[in-house]
Order: structure tokens, then sequence, then C-alpha cells
């Protein structure tokens, strides 16, 4: 799982999987949600995200990561 964040557009992608999306879908107001051609989930977009998260902070509870990098 990836998080990518475009100051510039002011959006959140939350990268699930390394897939290709062929489906986008607006689950809520100004949030998508990619979907590969077998139907799962492969990512969310969160558009003007930091007025809807605290993009301050990362916190995780018990994720069984392997590598934790920060670009």
């Amino acid at each position: 799982m990836k998080l990518h964040y475009y100051p510039e557009t002011d959006s959140l992608y939350i990268e699930l999987r390394e897939a290709a999306g062929t489906e986008t879908r607006e689950i809520a107001d100004g949030v998508n949600a990619d979907f590969d051609a077998d139907g799962a989930v492969v990512g969310i977009d969160i558009d003007h995200a930091s007025t809807k998260l605290d993009l301050t902070t990362l916190e995780t509870s018990a994720l069984p990561f392997r590598d934790l990098k920060a670009a």
C-alpha cells in the first residue's frame, strides 16, 4: 500500500494494490474508488484532502510491515 499526496491539487491517493484501474466510481462527495477489471478495489482518491483529513500525522496499528519507506 502506498500513499501519494499531490499538493498542487490537494488530493490524496491511497494505492491499495499495484494494478491498473479500469473503472472509477464516486463513493462519496470528492472520494473516488478505482477498480480493476475483476471489480477489486485498487485505490482511493480523496479530493481536497487537507480539508477532510489531518495530514500532519500518520499512525498505524498492528500492521505486519516488511518494509517502511518514506520519500
